[in-house]
């Protein structure tokens, strides 16, 4: 007997995805079922291209399935569809579906690199990204991106991004004289930030990274208050002072209520490029201590790799500059980790609350 549809659906109902603990067809990732003759073909779409365990899905599914009698060949296309986040009000940036903020305690972390190559490692994966340099006083993303001297357009009264490795880009930088100083105070800096969001014709994004300015003042609460962020990255280093200003920006968005999506920990151990040895270099609290003392994920880390700094000087990001590297791996996991967390909330907050 030829094998029907139901069977293939009950078969796919032991393939669990592992962050949202949920079957894939009670998810409804099962698309489009064909069957010819003993021939078998559907699409298992999932919550983000950068999905870290679509391998291990497709495997299973594709198990599952060629277990059932009359089953001689599966063929499954792996595809995503990211979900947008939950708006009450109106929203700044109507196009994107996940906005999320990159934070830190303090400056000199690696913040706005770890944004950088993040952004390009979902890119990568297939997602539409954009990155917005929420940094008004030292916006940094123009030069790491090899584009300091660009300057955007203007398009039905709307500022068109820059783009670069696959990313749209905008920052306060493209659009002063290099060199100046901004000299603003509070509403100043919230109304840039507002109109870097509003006035820029960001189109359709499955993500939004935004680069946050360390510390808690202005333009972090500004970003939380505009916009109905996803959640936020907190990014810190092996360094007790680091990881003690850290927990201080991750209390100022929980009270914001914007969730902490993870932390990231940047300028880990050195792995030496010629032996392949790893040395803790710093000795303080480390990412995934801060993590769980926040209760929060640890989303990775990224080694320390002289090769990191030098290519954002140039202008190139480390990870299309050396993809050999390292770095390059701990990058893609990172993205990884943080699309399925990203996945996580945007599940919880379709589902329907309780009646109190």
């Amino acid at each position: 007997m030829a094998v029907t549809a139901d069977q293939i659906l009950d078969a796919l109902r032991s393939v669990e995805d592992p962050d949202l603990h949920r079957d894939i067809v009670t998810l409804n990732f099962v698309k489009d079922v064909e069957i010819d003759g003993g021939k078998v073909s559907f699409k298992v779409e999932l919550t983000t291209p950068a999905c870290p365990m679509k391998d291990l899905l497709h495997d299973q599914a594709k198990e599952a399935v060629l277990a059932l009698d009359g089953v001689d060949a599966v063929d499954i296309e792996m595809t995503a569809q990211v979900r947008s986040r939950s708006t009450e009000n109106e929203d700044l940036i109507p196009g994107v579906k996940q906005a999320v903020a990159i934070a830190s305690g303090k400056g000199g972390v690696g913040k706005s690199t770890l944004t950088v190559n993040l952004a390009i490692a979902l890119a990568q994966q297939g997602a539409k990204v954009g990155l917005l340099d929420a940094d008004v006083y030292g916006p940094s993303i123009p030069m790491m991106m090899g584009c300091p001297d660009e300057r955007p357009m203007t398009r039905n009264s709307k500022i068109m991004p820059i783009e670069r490795h696959g990313i749209k880009l905008m920052s306060l930088g493209f659009l002063i004289t290099d060199g100046q100083a901004v000299l603003w105070r509070g509403p100043m800096v919230a109304g840039t930030v507002k109109q870097l969001l509003a006035d820029v014709d960001w189109g359709e994004l499955d993500y939004l990274l935004i680069d946050l300015p360390p510390g808690t003042g202005d333009a972090p609460m500004s970003v939380a208050q505009l916009v109905p962020l996803t959640g936020v990255v907190i990014v810190t280093t092996p360094h007790s002072v680091a990881a003690n200003i850290a927990g201080k920006a991750a209390a100022l968005f929980t009270r914001l209520n914007s969730p902490i999506l993870g932390v990231a920990e940047n300028m880990a151990k050195f792995v030496c490029p010629g032996c392949g040895e790893e040395s803790k270099i710093f000795a303080g609290t480390t990412g995934e201590e801060l993590a769980e003392s926040l209760g929060a994920p640890f989303i990775g880390s990224i080694p320390l790799d002289p090769a990191v700094g030098e290519s954002a000087d140039r202008g190139e990001p480390s990870i299309t500059a050396h993809p050999e590297r390292p770095q390059a791996g701990a990058f893609h996991a990172m993205a990884g980790s943080l699309a399925s967390q990203i996945s996580i909330k945007a599940a919880e907050s379709s589902e329907p609350k309780p009646v109190a």
